[in-house]
């Protein structure tokens, strides 16, 4: 019942992402944006299944494989994602063209990971997928907060300047 309920964890995760991916998406202020992966992850290592017993160490070198590439293709998911602020101040996300090229490889070497475990004999549960699938979204969900913040500070700094007035940070020196 575990595996069964891991796929059906998984299959709606990336439905519900891959759903959202391309439409505009507010980037939430909360400083949560980790929680989903969190759980994700603790969904998965509490099976048993997490490493093959009978090839522990390259069961555990394809789980931190599994690991990189997620993080590097949730990464890549954020820097890709094009970002904007609205008049209300909120920021906005939008996967592109690049997005979707940066998915397609991701799927591409998790396959070939994939087949890798099974020509080496190892078992990899429904739990090693689901690890890696935390990783993207933890990647992802830091990039797309950090570039948040850093598109709301230029916007301030911006709106600052443009309205005739010093920025803060030239009136804590001693400017006009």
């Amino acid at each position: 019942m575990s595996e069964l309920f891991d796929v059906l964890v998984i299959v709606a995760v990336v439905a519900l992402v891959a759903a959202r991916q391309f439409s505009a998406q507010r980037v939430g202020d909360r400083k949560r944006w980790w929680v989903l992966p969190v759980i994700l992850s603790i969904v998965a290592l509490r099976s048993d299944g997490v490493l093959d017993p009978r090839h522990e160490t390259l069961s555990a070198a394809m789980l931190g494989a599994g690991l990189v590439l997620g993080l590097v293709t949730g990464a890549g998911w954020g820097w890709t994602a094009r970002l904007w602020q609205e008049s209300d101040e909120s920021v906005w996300s939008r996967g592109t063209r690049a997005t979707l090229f940066v998915w397609a490889g991701g799927i591409a070497l998790r396959v070939a990971l994939v087949l890798a475990a099974v020509v080496l004999g190892i078992h990899q549960g429904t739990s090693a997928l689901l690890i890696s699938l935390a990783a993207m979204l933890f990647a992802r969900s830091g990039v797309l907060a950090v570039r948040a913040r850093s598109v709301r500070e230029r916007h301030d700094a911006a709106a600052g300047f443009h309205a005739g007035e010093v920025p803060s940070a030239a009136m804590a020196k001693g400017g006009a």
